[in-house]
């Protein structure tokens, strides 16, 4: 992808490279922010203190004071803007693919425009508008679907053609362009005064800003039950006594949290802009950002300034402690790549000459976003940095957030993307993994955005389960979710993931013949994928015959201990209170109700021993929060519970469909006999021997058919899996992947965690009332009271089910689509998957798509209200006629999963 674009553009870029006429770049000097409530000492005790005095620091600062904290001191080692936040671009856009950050970028922006009121401090924001150019129709529709989600929060945008691009922007060059996306209250901020009006607030409201004091030290210090959290911070003023630290400080951020024994995965790299001289005409124009150009050109007064993400970005190995109003010399052979682009997208830019140059350091991460919430190792130290060139956007709707985490333990938004958490500790402390992802992801930074892209780079340092090997000679073709390789999709021949080339930069030489590259290749498209062939042969197999899964990604704990009866039964929204050999579904919540995670809780041993089995991507999250609720409780003193992370140590093999009790008849002791329903209802767990090896079988689906679950030793997997490959080779029993599973969890309406059931949706919303115990009188779990209210008042939003049959091949749904009731938005689709054996559904299956939907003027939500209406689906800017359904159509009685085919 990345070769073939640069070559293509090669010979432009030197054409133009000898166009511009080169000035000497003039120094840059920053706009000093006010001092307001400078300390010459640090106080001695505080309830938080911030590290780092740039746009997240000062925001940080301005929404504790906001929400009442009034002992809080931001410590900045230089002057307010230090480090990064001075030579930023401060481009502000909208639109996002993620309602999360819409939510976080709306509230930023009025927050930029009534500071100035509040404070009487000019934030130096400027509504230009902004807009993405598309130079291709895959890019044009990526577009459109950022557009469709705009729609339901009130985003003014518009899709323009390249003659009505011509005509908002004369200078710009439209003969190659497909369209743009056009939206009015995009703008830039000025950093100095943006800083100055939050530091202002802060300090009215009582909030305590020191300049010139570093941080040389952080205390900790375990507490009576063991739990290491922060004691005190020393400086060069003095030490401050405090519980909690947010690290605010930049690219710095990993020698903070170095004085903390606490790994922050980022890195920083030198990120550059030039600004040129003054161009005639370029008054007043939006701002522009052309992505497959990899360039933005942001107005500057009567000025460009111009930036953007090449491909080989250079490293910044060591941060110097002092580089603070600091630049390093821009290197042209980098930002050559950038200059192309800009001057075929304005050609005026080629006549010009630079005024100045900019080139300073910025921190990234391995997926592109920050780093926030509290560490799972450190209680009380709080990460906030790593913004990948996006803090002032995101600093107010993010510092908000990690507010409210701080001050109620919780953030309101579904923060899970940003979660530090989400990294595996092993990975987070990998240099040469955090190195390759977080070159791939810059380099990537503009390209399109494919519902199932798969990076190339880290992929041998990730961690695999016993049967990799086995599944790779089989065709697996693997996805990475958080540091693991899970099977995503069985091709007609191995392609194996090699090691990281860079792609090509570096010194490295690129792979030749890259099979897992093509097969990757296959998904860069919004239509229907090249091997959907694959895709529905497993999922119909599955259901007519048998599929076997490798699910050892899902996190897999033991909660052991006198305690741990006590613990299940608050911990979990549903009734634990069950015998031995029971498995129970359940939902993990937070104190308003939402969900953390949805997993399966087993009986082991009543009140002593429970096995929890966790979805992959929530394991640690999952982990971490168990553990803070019962640190906070005391369950972890004298050995009440213990929390045992079983993950590395076991294989999860899943044997589903019509044919599984057959198949693993002749594999279990006992046979068919102890396979029974009598003898093994859905819903039950046994301790057995398949294929001679013991392990824990679970009667449970994530597909909605017969099947079990076998959760074994790692040195047992691979002898277990042959033995069940072989027996099911004659029932012609399959290898299938995640994309199945996706699919045919959808299928059966089956929620999926962090997609469409997140911290912010609760169980009744999501109906999944039956995982919790409401009816069952003084059994108080966390979440209760907020589920009774809401229970009480009435629900504002219900998920509902769409299925759409005239899926057009070019425009599938992924996620993120307006959903309409009689022509009025309701909501937007959290999930979408391609289903392929529902009835009715033909060769190409049909559409299924899930969402939240709330009336328009704020009411309950009735069922006699949702099915009144008329629906449809907006998908890249057309919309579709849905036909609505409460729960999903696929064998509403259940009676697959009682083998009842």
């Amino acid at each position: 992808w990345l070769q073939s674009r640069i070559l293509a553009r090669s010979y432009a870029r030197i054409v133009n490279l000898n166009r511009l006429s080169f000035v000497q770049a003039s120094s840059v000097q920053p706009r000093r922010s006010l001092s307001t409530a400078e300390g010459t000492s640090a106080p001695t005790s505080a309830q938080v203190v911030i590290i780092g005095g740039g746009s997240i620091g000062c925001s940080m600062l301005y929404h504790l004071a906001k929400m009442g904290m009034r002992n809080v001191v931001l410590l900045e080692k230089d002057a307010l803007t230090a480090g990064t936040t001075w030579h930023t671009a401060g481009l502000v856009w909208h639109l996002r693919p993620s309602d999360t950050d819409i939510v976080m970028l709306t509230y930023g922006w009025d927050l930029m425009k009534s500071l100035e009121a509040e404070t009487g401090v000019s934030t130096g924001y400027i509504q230009n508008g902004g807009l993405f150019i598309a130079n291709n129709e895959k890019r044009l529709l990526e577009y459109k679907q950022m557009q469709t989600l705009g729609k339901w929060f009130g985003i003014e945008s518009s899709i323009l053609s390249p003659a009505e691009t011509k005509q908002l922007y004369p200078l710009m060059n439209v003969s190659d362009m497909a369209g743009a996306l056009y939206s009015p209250t995009d703008g830039t901020i000025d950093p100095a005064g943006y800083c100055s009006a939050l530091s202002r607030a802060s300090a009215k409201m009582g909030g305590k800003t020191v300049l010139g004091c570093r941080v040389t030290g952080i205390e900790t210090a375990e507490d009576e039950f063991g739990v290491r959290r922060i004691r005190k911070v020393r400086t060069n003023k003095g030490d401050i006594v405090t519980s909690c630290i947010v690290n605010a400080s930049g690219v710095w951020a990993p020698s903070i949290g170095k004085l903390a024994g606490v790994s922050v995965p980022q890195v920083a790299m030198r990120h550059a802009y030039i600004v040129t001289e003054r161009i005639e005409g370029i008054q007043n124009m939006p701002n522009t950002r052309d992505h497959d150009a990899s360039v933005y050109l942001r107005l500057q007064g009567d000025a460009l300034s111009v930036g953007g993400y090449e491909p080989n970005p250079i490293f910044i190995d060591e941060m110097p402690s002092d580089f603070a109003f600091s630049l390093y010399e821009l290197d042209w052979d980098v930002f050559a790549f950038e200059i192309g682009g800009a001057v075929n997208r304005v050609p005026a830019i080629g006549q010009v000459g630079v005024k100045s140059t900019v080139c300073g350091p910025e921190s990234f991460t391995p997926d592109g976003r920050p780093l926030l919430g509290e560490d799972p190792d450190l209680r009380g130290f709080y990460h906030a940095s790593a913004y990948n060139s996006g803090g002032m956007m995101y600093s107010g709707g993010t510092a908000r957030e990690l507010a409210r985490w701080i001050i109620t333990g919780r953030p309101e938004l579904d923060m899970f993307a940003f979660d530090v958490k989400r990294f595996r500790p092993g990975l987070a402390a990998n240099s040469q993994w955090l190195r390759e992802r977080s070159h791939e992801t810059y380099a990537k930074h503009y390209s399109v955005h494919y519902h199932h892209d798969e990076p190339l780079a880290g992929r041998s340092l990730t961690r695999r389960s016993p049967l990799h090997s086995r599944l790779a000679a089989a065709g697996c073709v693997y996805q990475e979710r958080h540091g693991f390789e899970r099977p995503g999709w069985f091709h007609d021949r191995p392609a194996e993931t090699a090691d990281y080339r860079y792609y090509g930069y570096y010194g490295h030489t690129p792979h030749s013949d890259y099979e897992y590259e093509r097969c990757l290749t296959m998904d860069y498209t919004f239509s229907a994928p090249e091997q959907e062939a694959a895709l529905r042969r497993e999922c119909r197999t599955c259901r007519s015959a048998g599929a076997v899964f490798d699910m050892s990604y899902f996190g897999k704990l033991m909660l052991t201990g006198p305690g741990s009866a006590e613990a299940v039964d608050y911990l979990f929204s549903a009734d634990i209170r069950k015998p031995v050999g029971s498995t129970v579904y359940t939902c993990l919540l937070n104190e308003r109700g939402g969900v953390e995670a949805d997993l399966t809780v087993s009986v082991l041993e009543p009140g002593a021993q429970y096995y929890l089995a966790i979805g992959g991507a929530a394991a640690l999250y999952v982990k971490h929060y168990l553990l803070k609720v019962m640190q906070d409780r005391g369950w972890l003193a004298d050995n009440r519970c213990q929390l045992e992370d079983r993950s590395d140590d076991m294989t999860l093999i899943s044997v589903q469909g019509p044919v599984s009790r057959q198949l693993l008849a002749g594999l279990v002791d006992g046979g068919e006999g102890f396979l029974s329903d009598s003898a093994f209802p859905f819903g039950q767990c046994r301790k057995a021997k398949v294929a001679g090896r013991p392990a824990l079988m679970l009667r449970v689906s994530f597909v909605g058919e017969l099947g079990w679950e076998l959760h074994l030793a790692n040195a047992d997997a691979p002898a277990v899996y042959d033995a069940v490959m072989a027996a099911g080779k004659p029932l012609g029993v399959v290898n299938a992947g995640y994309r199945a599973l996706d699919s045919l969890s959808c299928e059966k309406g089956y929620r999926h965690g962090h997609v469409d059931l997140r911290s912010d949706d609760t169980p009744l919303e999501a109906g999944l009332a039956f995982t919790c115990k409401l009816k069952l009188p003084d059994r108080p779990f966390i979440g209760r009271e907020a589920l009774e209210r809401q229970r009480a008042d009435g629900l504002r939003k219900r998920m509902i089910c769409l299925t759409l049959d005239d899926a057009e091949p070019g425009k599938r749904l992924h996620g993120n689509e307006l959903v309409l009731r009689d022509g009025q938005p309701v909501g937007f689709v959290r999930r979408a998957e391609q289903v392929y054996c529902l009835a009715g559904g033909d060769g190409d299956g049909v559409t299924m798509a899930y969402a939240y939907a709330s009336r328009p003027d704020g009411e309950v939500v009735k069922p006699a209200w949702l099915k009144a209406g008329a629906y449809q689906v907006e998908c890249m800017g057309e919309r579709r006629p849905a036909k609505l359904h409460l729960r999903s159509p696929f064998d509403p009685e259940n009676l697959r999963l009682q083998g009842r085919y």
